[in-house]
């Protein structure tokens, strides 16, 4: 499987939003899906391109991706209105 990696970080980022979505108890599976695709990007981002830690060809940037989901969500939780 070449592209194994990505699909596992698809799929972690979808199961950290779907968490999320059932631990605040919300019905917004979209919003929380939106921030831990964009926060998972992140981690992406930051791991290959500007701190060049990992490469596509190792798995560690799926745990950067994951880190960058989980700190998305939690900002998201933080900083939301709460109307």
């Amino acid at each position: 499987m070449q592209y194994a990696d990505v699909v596992m970080a698809v799929l972690g980022a979808a199961l950290l939003a779907w968490i999320a979505d059932l631990v605040t108890g919300r019905r917004g599976f979209f919003a929380t899906s939106l921030v831990s695709t964009t926060g998972a990007i992140c981690g992406w981002f930051l791991c290959i391109r500007v701190f060049a830690a990992e490469t596509m060809d190792q798995w560690g940037w799926v745990l950067w991706a994951m880190a960058g989901s989980a700190i998305g969500l939690v900002a998201y939780f933080l900083f939301r209105n709460k109307r």
